[in-house]
């Protein structure tokens, strides 16, 4: 038994370090429904994969990053407020992926499995891509920490400072868009954005620095993946949604906790 839940376990575990500090800023900009609209596009880039009969990390990597970009070049151009341009590319990204998979012929796509994930289907070969795009956001990240807090305190004072604000800002869409493919297959489109932003949102209550609650936001997303396949193991339900309902009740455990004024 241990055996067979040590690869589904170091999965999670690497998907939870990585949402940790970039669910922190995704909470902080509040860019939550960002995430929702970029997972509900991913399978769109699900559908182009098996269409086009290419990887499907590959294709949802790519799909992410397409959306990420043209939301960017929208806000610029359109007069429409960025919450409805979220909405419109989300369900027309998640319809038109439903539509494409309905051109695919001789498939039977199990789409419960990519909604809602399925920790527990993980293999050795899906570690290494789950590894090389959790390391990647994390370099980022370490890398442009300063200049991702500084546009998240104060964007007009992070231009006097001499970041470029819109630059910061894409590359943190990205960011958010590479873990949600790498992320999907386990943990499922429709709540990916739910297991980034619940942690950071439990952290915060306790955190008394951004650094501080990065880190937190890490080991309760790491706790959160521990419950949600021991409950998935023991009571036969889904690992995904398990971990989600994990990361939910800890969160409404925190709200119990008294802050120090």
């Amino acid at each position: 038994m241990l055996e067979f839940l040590a690869i589904p376990f170091f999965a999670g575990v690497l998907i939870a370090a990585t949402v940790g500090p970039l669910g922190s800023f995704v909470v902080w900009r509040k860019m939550a429904y960002f995430g929702d609209t970029l997972a509900h596009g991913s399978l769109l880039g699900l559908a182009l994969g098996f269409m086009l009969q290419i990887n499907l990390n590959i294709a949802l990597i790519f799909s992410c990053i397409v959306i990420g970009i043209l939301l960017v070049g929208l806000q610029r151009k359109s007069s429409v407020s960025t919450d409805t341009l979220l909405g419109i590319i989300a369900h027309t990204s998640l319809s038109l992926g439903l539509v494409t998979i309905s051109f695919v012929d001789d498939l039977r796509v199990d789409l419960m499995a990519y909604l809602f994930g399925d920790l527990l289907s993980v293999t050795t070969a899906d570690i290494s891509w789950i590894a090389a795009g959790c390391a990647l956001v994390l370099a980022l990240l370490y890398k442009l920490w300063t200049p991702f807090l500084a546009i998240t305190v104060n964007e007009e004072m992070a231009r006097v400072d001499g970041y470029n604000v819109d630059r910061l800002k894409l590359v943190l869409m990205l960011l958010v868009g590479l873990v949600i493919a790498v992320a999907m297959k386990f943990v499922g489109a429709l709540i990916i954005t739910s297991l980034m932003i619940i942690p950071a949102a439990t952290a915060r209550r306790f955190s008394k620095s951004p650094e501080q609650m990065v880190i937190l936001a890490s080991v309760i997303g790491v706790i959160s993946v521990f419950g949600g396949i021991a409950l998935s193991w023991f009571e036969d339900t889904p690992a995904g949604p398990s971990v989600v309902v994990a990361a939910g009740f800890l969160f409404f455990l925190s709200q119990f906790y008294k802050q120090a004024e």
